[in-house]
């Protein structure tokens, strides 16, 4: 499945070099536009990321988020500074079909496992962002990348997998926003080693062949970003490919 996504600002459609707020590039002040036009191309499913939420959870967009989901004609999975379970309240009441859980996941595994269980294994998503270190360890990276948990992605996955986790977003932190492609490596060990994980690949998208060499590897969605947003292809076409299995 292909998984156009877009980040937002103030209620602006961004991107983040790298995770670094500091280096953001402003693509648009229309994200319903945007929307309209990913689903009038064939996308079933998007993904949103609310950068204010994740900053500071006390000024996530609801307002904004409530209306754009209200006036979408495609599911939306949203992320964020998700830290309660007042949040993931918060986002499934305002319209996402599924909340996406990063940092959280990684230092409270025992809650977030609950809360797999409670809302289920559907309505949650992990997003789970790696480093790769020279002896090949995946570890995760936390508070937008500017933590190494120490954790590594298997050690995590062993608390989910008791209560079902379904799906898993994940990042090689290396490749984000750099358009050079993703580590097909990386999705084709992890998807081998857990075949009951839906996973959702993320970070590099530079092409449409970047696209086809995702093909087999095992993962089960593919978010496109600043690819899309710079128009090196359209949602079409990204669909047209990964449909030519």
């Amino acid at each position: 499945m292909i998984i156009p996504a877009i980040d937002l600002i103030d209620g602006k459609v961004v991107r983040l070099y790298q995770g670094d707020y500091g280096q953001k590039t402003e693509y648009s002040t229309d994200p319903q536009g945007r929307f309209d036009d990913y689903v009038a191309q064939g996308a079933t499913q998007l993904h949103l990321v609310d950068l204010d939420g994740a900053k500071d959870s006390t000024k996530r967009q609801l307002t904004v988020i409530r209306k754009l989901l209200a006036n979408t004609k495609a599911p939306v999975q949203i992320g964020g500074g998700v830290r309660t379970e007042q949040d993931v309240i918060d986002l499934l009441d305002a319209g996402a079909n599924r909340v996406v859980i990063g940092s959280t996941a990684v230092k409270d595994p025992a809650t977030v496992a609950g809360w797999v269980e409670k809302y289920g294994v559907d309505k949650i998503v992990l997003a789970l962002d790696v480093n790769i270190d020279a002896q090949g360890q995946r570890k995760i990276a936390v508070a937008g990348w500017q933590e190494d948990s120490g954790v590594t992605i298997e050690a995590l996955l062993a608390h989910y997998l008791p209560v079902g986790l379904k799906h898993v977003l994940c990042t090689d932190i290396s490749r984000d926003g750099t358009l050079q492609g993703s580590n097909v490596a990386l999705y084709r060990d992890l998807a081998a080693q857990f075949p009951q994980i839906n996973w959702q690949a993320s970070g590099g998208i530079g092409g449409i062949a970047d696209i086809d060499a995702l093909k087999g590897s095992g993962v089960g969605g593919v978010i496109l970003g600043r690819s899309l947003l710079e128009g090196k292809f359209t949602v079409k076409e990204a669909i047209a490919c990964w449909q030519d299995a």
